[in-house]
């Protein structure tokens, strides 16, 4: 098969990094955006009333912005790079107000785990999608 892909007449390359790149990031921002959707869930029912709309609503901008930034990369269409950065502004500040607002104990490990493993990670990804040069 491979040698098919490498003698085949086609000039233009069906298969290249930078697609792959795309797509991989792509899967990654949307992946991450449906994740929030039963992450919604979780915090409307166990958080009191108050605090539910302040974070549910957040939460919802934020998969907002990684789904619309994902899908477009997955597709390959423009126009991705407005929505990454809001992404990455809306995730980091979720990470900072998480951890200053935790309390003493597991909630403070919850709060640097999740701010370390995924939000943080998300918005230096978000970030580098939104300023990486025009092709």
């Amino acid at each position: 098969m491979a040698l098919l892909a490498v003698n085949s007449p086609c000039t233009t390359r069906p298969f290249s990094l930078s697609a792959s790149r795309r797509t991989w990031a792509g899967r990654v921002l949307t992946g991450a955006g449906l994740a929030l959707l039963p992450w919604m869930g979780y915090l409307a029912g166990t958080l009191p009333p108050a605090e539910a709309v302040a974070w549910v609503a957040l939460d919802a901008v934020e998969a907002a912005c990684l789904l619309v930034a994902g899908t477009r990369l997955t597709a390959g269409r423009p126009g991705h790079r407005g929505a990454a950065a809001a992404a990455a502004v809306l995730l980091l500040a979720d990470a900072c107000v998480d951890v200053a607002t935790a309390g003493p104990g597991g909630e403070l490990a919850s709060a640097m785990a999740m701010a370390v493993g995924a939000e943080l990670p998300l918005a230096a990804l978000c970030a580098a999608l939104a300023t990486r040069a025009a092709r």
